[in-house]
C-alpha cells in the first residue's frame, strides 16, 4: 500500500480537498442523470458506488476527525446504502500508513529518541492503518509491543474538520436549529479525548483492571515509560480482527462464548462502572487462537451520568414502555419530546419511540436471547427502511434526545453487530454475577 509523506494540516489545505471531493461527486450525479434519461429504470447503486469511492478516497488522505466519522457511520449498516458501508468500513483498519520517516520524525518529537533507539527491534512499515494512528511491531527486552501512533495534525484539526462535515451530518440526520450545536459538540469532545494518548493510557489501565474477572476476555499491558500524548506501547496481543474471524467457520459453542464474553464486557461496564467503550467496531476486538476476546483500544470512553443512565434503563424494561404516563414522562427527561413540540408532534414521535424502543430493548426482555436470530435484524431493517422514506419524519425537526444518546445508541448497535456477527445466543443477566 502507499505511504504518505504529508498529512494535510492547514484549514484551507483540508478544506480544499473535500472541495475537490465535492466536484468529483457533483460530476457522478450529472452522470448518473444524464443515464436515466435514456434508461429511467436506472437504480442508484452504481451511483452509491462511485460516490463512496469518491468520498472514502478524499478522506483518507486527510485522516483525523473526517475519516472517523466515516468509520463511525460504516457501523450504521441500516441508514446508509450497502456500498458506503462497505467502503467507509476500511477506515476501521485500513487506510494508508504513513511513511517511515514521519514516524521517526513523529518519535523524535514526542519521546525524544528515534525509535531504534528506544526499542530493541522496531518493524518501520505499520502492521495497522486507521482514522487516528496507526500501529508497528517493536521488541523490547524480550517482549512483544505494539506501538500506536498518532497521525500529525489530528488533534489540532478536529473543530476545522467537524466544520466541514457538518451540512452532511445535518442533512443526513435531519437537523434543524442552534439546538443540533449540542451533539456536535459531544462528537468534538470525543474526539479530542481520542487524541489524548495521556488520557487513553489511565482509561485502558482503569477498564482493563476492573473488567479483568470478565471469564474469556484479555487485555494488553500498557507502558507509560514508553509512551506520550501522541504514542502509546502496549503488549503486541496475537489474534484475528473480529470481523475476519466472523467470516471463517466456528461451531455455535465458541460464538456463543464469545458473544457472552462481549456481553458481559459491556453490560459490566454499563451498570457496574457508569462508563463504557464506546467503539465497538470489529477493528477494536481480536480472536485469541484459544478463542478468547480481546480488547485493544479504549481511546473512546463514554461516561454515563446518572440523570441519564437511569430513565434510559428504565425505558429498556417493557413494562415502562407499555405504561403510557410513565413512559411520557421518560421522554420528557431524556429530551425526546420537548415542551415546545406541538400536538402532532407529541402524537408523532411518541408512536415513533415506542415502536423504536420496544424493538431495541428486547434482548433486556428475555432470559436468554440470539443475537443470530434473522428474525430481529429483519424487523431492525424494515424500521429503519420505513422511517428513512418516511416524508413527516424529514418535515419535523430531527433534535431529538439527550446529547447521551449519541454514544450510547452507537455502543448499543456497535455491540448488536458484532453479537450478530458471531450468531451468538447470550444469557442477558449473566453480568450481574460481576458486579458484586
Amino acid at each position: 500500500m502507499k505511504t504518505l509523506d504529508k498529512i494535510p494540516t492547514g484549514k484551507i489545505e483540508r478544506a480544499g480537498k473535500l472541495v475537490k471531493t465535492g466536484v468529483k461527486i457533483g460530476g457522478n450525479y450529472a452522470k448518473y442523470y444524464s443515464k436515466k434519461l435514456v434508461n429511467p429504470s436506472l437504480s442508484k447503486d452504481k451511483l452509491n458506488e462511485d460516490n463512496a469511492g469518491d468520498i472514502y478516497d478524499g478522506l483518507k488522505s486527510l485522516k483525523g476527525s473526517a475519516l472517523k466519522v466515516a468509520q463511525m457511520l460504516s457501523m450504521e449498516k441500516n441508514l446508509l446504502p450497502s456500498a458506503y458501508v462497505e467502503k467507509f468500513s476500511l477506515s476501521q483498519f485500513s487506510v494508508p500508513p504513513l511513511s517511515a520517516p514521519l514516524v521517526r520524525k513523529t518519535f523524535k518529537k514526542y519521546l525524544g529518541k528515534y525509535p531504534e533507539a528506544i526499542f530493541d527491534s522496531f518493524e518501520k512499515d505499520s502492521v495497522n492503518a486507521a482514522s487516528i494512528g496507526q500501529v508497528h511491531k517493536a521488541t523490547k527486552d524480550g517482549k512483544k509491543l505494539a506501538v500506536k501512533i498518532q497521525y500529525p495534525g489530528v488533534a489540532e484539526s478536529i473543530s476545522s474538520d467537524l466544520a466541514i462535515v457538518k451540512p452532511i451530518a445535518i442533512r443526513m440526520f435531519n437537523l434543524q436549529g442552534k439546538d443540533s450545536d449540542k451533539y456536535f459538540k459531544e462528537v468534538e469532545n470525543k474526539l479530542v479525548e481520542e487524541t489524548n494518548y495521556i488520557l487513553e493510557i489511565k482509561q485502558s489501565k482503569e477498564i482493563t483492571q476492573a473488567c479483568a474477572l470478565i471469564p474469556n476476555m484479555e487485555f494488553p499491558k500498557y507502558y507509560e515509560d514508553l509512551s506520550s500524548e501522541r504514542i502509546i506501547t502496549m503488549d503486541w496481543m496475537k489474534g484475528q480482527h473480529l470481523s475476519e474471524f466472523a467470516k471463517m467457520p466456528f461451531t455455535q459453542e465458541i460464538g456463543n462464548r464469545l458473544g457472552q464474553a462481549l456481553w458481559d464486557f459491556y453490560m459490566f461496564q454499563i451498570h457496574g462502572l457508569r462508563k463504557v467503550h464506546a467503539d465497538p467496531h470489529p477493528g477494536n476486538f481480536l480472536v485469541s487462537e484459544e478463542n478468547t476476546l480481546i480488547a485493544i483500544d479504549f481511546g473512546c470512553i463514554k461516561e454515563i451520568p446518572d440523570e441519564f443512565y437511569v430513565p434510559y434503563f428504565e425505558l429498556a424494561q417493557k413494562e415502562n414502555i407499555n405504561n403510557d404516563e410513565f413512559f411520557m414522562k421518560k421522554l420528557y427527561e431524556l429530551e425526546i419530546l420537548t415542551p415546545t413540540d406541538s400536538q402532532k408532534e407529541l402524537d408523532f414521535f411518541k408512536a415513533l419511540f415506542k415502536e423504536m424502543l420496544s424493538l431495541f430493548t428486547s434482548p433486556f426482555h428475555e432470559e436468554e436471547f440470539d443475537f443470530g436470530s434473522d428474525i430481529f435484524w429483519t424487523k431492525i431493517a424494515d424500521l429503519s427502511e420505513r422511517y428513512a422514506k418516511d416524508e413527516q419524519i424529514r418535515k419535523m425537526n430531527g433534535n431529538r434526545g439527550s446529547k447521551h444518546f449519541l454514544y450510547m445508541n452507537r455502543t448499543f448497535f456497535g455491540l448488536y453487530n458484532l453479537l450478530h456477527d458471531l450468531k451468538a445466543k447470550v444469557d442477558v443477566n449473566n453480568f450481574r454475577q460481576y458486579l458484586d
